[in-house]
């Protein structure tokens, strides 16, 4: 109907990740294996709901007394105090002398667009720098968060590596107080992260540059199996006393992808600051969403709070790390022993849901085309869709495509 108000409106194109699945959808092979999408599958190929998170569920749902009413602006209290131990650590200094605000948001999008929009408005530099590559989502939040946005070099395809001497060649040009968005670990796409000594060569410049440090941290326990080991680089720069933002998520690591769980925390000098900081992003979360959903941080807080629930929660993200550090191996193992050209050590090296495999976009819609194998066109794979199953079909896909398309 060309009378219409919207006939000039033209066609968006995909999201570039979720449209993969769209085309995997369509595809009717039995062989097809959809690697775009970061969601963890079990061995069977099936989403998993974790056995904590059905009891923390069946908790809710049988306490009479639980009401559907609105939450404060910030969420659920509890949850955000618990979100604020579980990355900065139950001791941290910051939290005890209530420098930390947390609020509550939806999952890691949500915290990073509020994050974005708060400094926007109330900080004096409106440049973030974001590493390259980085998730494709990160532009287009702080863009339209009113930032400015740059990259500073991180991943080298020579070594399918860290390009450790251009991320301080170009943190160090950075004008002095810029933003620099950090993936706290499991860096994605390309699964590749700092060293400790690494980052505390980063640490050190930033704070000499006064560079402000936000955090991204939407694989904690889900890149090493361990939620300690896994925060470190954040609690590093927590612990100098300096200031920080972290965007947490907790659609990885509890697996609560569709229920939208996270928070947002900035870690100031002091507790007059937070409060003062805390009045401000109530300012800018009232016109966004009003307040947040109670259900899943209801979920979160439950398992937080309940020491026999964490144990079992840190049991099985632990059994979700193992089995993609598994599949890290197997696929490793098979490329090996095919005698596939090129070195594929980096799958093993790399770390987290993802394998940023070196594979070029001629070579991945050859993929795709001859053995119905779905990812991104930057050669990004999700490790945790595959299975000891599916190892041997994407095996032999890569081979072909190193071997015929290259």
């Amino acid at each position: 109907m060309s009378d219409s108000v919207f006939a000039s409106i033209v066609q968006a194109p995909e999201d570039p990740i979720l449209g993969v699945t769209v085309a995997y959808n369509k595809d009717q092979s039995p062989v097809k294996l959809n690697l775009g999408v970061g969601a963890y599958r079990t061995e069977e190929g099936k989403p998993l709901v974790l056995n904590v998170v059905r009891k923390a569920e069946q908790m809710l749902v049988n306490d009479e007394s639980r009401v559907k009413e609105y939450l404060p602006i910030t969420g659920v209290a509890d949850f955000n105090k618990l979100s604020a131990k579980l990355i900065f650590g139950a001791d941290s200094p910051a939290i005890q002398e209530n420098r930390v605000t947390t609020v509550q948001c939806l999952s890691g999008t949500g915290s990073l667009r509020v994050g974005g929009e708060f400094l926007a408005k109330h900080y004096h530099e409106k440049t973030i720098y974001i590493p390259l590559p980085t998730w494709g989502n990160h532009p287009k939040v702080f863009t339209l968060a009113g930032l400015s946005v740059k990259t500073y070099r991180y991943y080298d395809p020579k070594t399918r590596g860290l390009d450790f001497s251009g991320l301080l060649e170009d943190l160090q040009n950075a004008p002095s107080g810029a933003i620099v968005l950090l993936h706290a670990c499991a860096h994605n796409p390309t699964g590749v992260d700092p060293t400790s000594d690494q980052w505390e060569q980063i640490r050190q410049l930033m704070r000499s540059k006064a560079l402000l440090p936000f955090f991204d941290s939407a694989y904690q326990g889900f890149a090493s199996g361990s939620l300690d080991a896994d925060a470190t680089p954040v609690r590093m720069f927590v612990a100098d006393g300096g200031e920080c933002l972290a965007a947490q998520s907790y659609a990885k690591n509890m697996g609560l992808y569709g229920e939208r769980v996270g928070a947002l925390s900035i870690v100031c000098k002091g507790a007059d600051v937070a409060s003062r900081v805390e009045s401000q992003l109530k300012l800018v979360i009232r016109p966004m969403y009003s307040n947040p959903p109670i259900h899943g941080a209801s979920i979160v807080a439950a398992i937080l709070k309940d020491g026999d629930m964490y144990t079992e929660w840190t049991v099985e993200l632990k059994a979700m790390a193992d089995r993609i550090i598994s599949m890290r191996h197997q696929l490793f193992e098979a490329l090996q022993a095919k005698g596939t050209p090129g070195d594929w050590s980096h799958i093993i090296k790399q770390i987290g849901m993802f394998t940023f495999t070196g594979l070029n976009s001629d070579q991945v819609a050859f993929m795709t085309k001859e053995f119905h194998i779905y990812m991104t066109s930057d050669g990004r794979i999700s490790m945790a869709g595959l299975s000891s199953r599916t190892i041997p079909h994407l095996a032999n896909a890569i081979h072909a495509a190193v071997t015929k398309a290259a």
